[in-house]
C-alpha cells in the first residue's frame, strides 16, 4: 500500500478460517490502515450477496416515492432519528450549501416501553416504515435482516481491531452488547453540471460520529477520502459486494488518537443516481468510554476524560442538524468559502 492510494481491500474471509499466518496478516494490515486514516475494505464477508441486492432494491423503491409519500415518515417528527430525511437537511463541512442528499434512518425495534425509549437513550425508539412502497412487508423484513447482517459484521470488524491493538478478540463484548447502530438509506441525485464545486456537495467533508461505520456503495462512484500526506482528495472506486470501514471519532478519542477518524466526502458529479448503505456502529450507550490498553505510555495520561458512548456521539448529530437549520434560517446572500483542511 503506497502512501497516497484509495483504501486497500482486504480479504476478509480469512477470519474466518484457520490459518493463523493470514490472519495475523490481516491484523497487521488493518493496523496499518488504522494508524494511517482509518479507512479499509473488505471482501471475504459473510454478508450473503442476494441480501445486498435486496437491500438496494427496497432503498431504490423507496425513493423512488413522490415526496409527500416519502414525507409521511418525516424523521423530524420524532426524536429519535428514524425516518425520512429531506435533501438539505444536514450540513456537514464549514462554509458549503447544505447537503445534496436524501436519507431514511433505521435501527433496533424499540418500543416506548423500552428502557432505551423511557430514558430517551441515542437513537432509540420505534422504526418508522412506510405504508406505500411496492411491498410494506418485503421492505421491513429486509431492512432489519440487512441491520442484524451489518450488527454481526462489526462485531467481527471489531474483533481485529481489538487484535490489532494486543487485545484478545473479544475485548469489546461488552461494548458490543445491547449496542445502538443506525442503517441509514442514502439517495444522491446528479449534482448539477453548474453547480459551484466549493459550495455544493452530495455530502460535506466530515468524520464520522461513532466508534466503526461500514459502507456498502452502489455502482456509481462520488465516495472520496482525505489523504493529508499529499493534500487531496482519493476516489474510492466502487467494487462490488465490498464494504467501505473507517473509524469514527469516538474510537480515535477512545484509542488516544493513535487511530485516525479521517475526512472523506461524496461529490456525486456522475451524472447519475447514487445510492449508498452506512451502517453506524455506536455501541452501547451507557458504556464508559476510556483510554484503550496499549495507547498510551505508562508514565502519559489520557487525552481525554471519561465519556459514555451516549455523550460522545449524541451532540455530534444535533449539531450537523442545527448547522443546516441555521443556513436555512439566514439564508446568506454569499456563502463563505470552506474552511480549510488541517491534519
Amino acid at each position: 500500500m503506497t502512501i497516497a492510494s484509495a483504501p486497500p481491500i482486504l480479504d476478509f474471509s480469512v477470519f474466518y478460517g484457520n490459518d493463523q499466518e493470514a490472519k495475523s496478516k490481516l491484523v497487521d494490515d488493518v493496523r496499518n490502515c488504522c494508524l494511517h486514516n482509518g479507512f479499509f475494505q473488505i471482501t471475504g464477508h459473510r454478508v450473503p450477496a442476494d441480501l445486498q441486492e435486496a437491500v438496494l432494491d427496497c432503498l431504490k423503491d423507496f425513493f423512488a416515492l413522490p415526496q409527500a409519500a416519502k414525507e409521511k415518515v418525516l424523521k423530524d417528527k420524532n426524536t429519535w432519528n428514524r425516518g425520512y430525511e429531506r435533501i438539505g437537511s444536514q450540513i456537514l463541512e464549514a462554509g458549503t450549501n447544505p447537503d445534496q442528499k436524501e436519507g431514511f434512518y433505521i435501527g433496533e425495534e424499540i418500543t416506548k416501553d423500552h428502557p432505551y425509549f423511557i430514558q430517551k437513550k441515542l437513537n432509540s425508539g420505534p422504526n418508522l416504515w412506510p405504508d406505500n412502497v411496492k411491498d410494506v412487508q418485503r421492505f421491513k423484513s429486509v431492512s432489519m435482516e440487512y441491520y442484524n447482517a451489518m450488527h454481526a459484521l462489526a462485531r467481527d470488524i471489531l474483533s481485529i481491531i481489538a487484535q490489532t491493538l494486543e487485545l484478545d478478540a473479544s475485548y469489546f463484548k461488552e461494548f458490543t452488547t445491547d449496542a445502538v447502530a443506525t442503517l441509514r438509506y442514502l439517495h444522491y441525485p446528479p449534482q448539477a453540471p453548474d453547480s459551484d464545486e466549493k459550495l455544493s456537495r452530495g455530502i460535506g467533508a466530515h468524520t464520522d460520529f461513532g466508534s466503526v461505520t461500514l459502507l456498502m456503495q452502489d455502482d456509481v462512484d462520488g465516495l472520496q477520502v482525505y489523504e493529508k500526506s499529499t493534500n487531496e482528495w482519493l476516489d474510492v472506486v466502487p467494487i462490488k459486494g465490498a464494504y467501505v470501514v473507517n473509524l469514527g471519532n469516538m474510537f480515535m478519542r477512545w484509542s488516544n488518537d493513535k487511530y485516525i477518524s479521517n475526512l472523506h466526502r461524496v461529490i456525486n458529479k456522475s451524472g447519475k443516481e447514487r445510492y449508498s448503505i452506512p451502517f453506524f456502529f455506536s455501541g452501547n450507550p451507557d458504556y464508559m468510554i476510556e483510554c484503550l490498553p496499549n495507547c498510551r505510555k505508562d508514565d502519559e495520561e489520557p487525552k481525554y476524560p471519561p465519556i459514555t458512548v451516549e455523550g460522545a456521539v449524541g451532540g455530534s448529530y444535533k449539531a450537523s442538524y442545527g448547522a443546516a437549520e441555521a443556513f436555512k434560517m439566514t439564508a446568506p446572500a454569499v456563502v463563505p468559502a470552506p474552511q480549510a483542511i488541517t491534519a
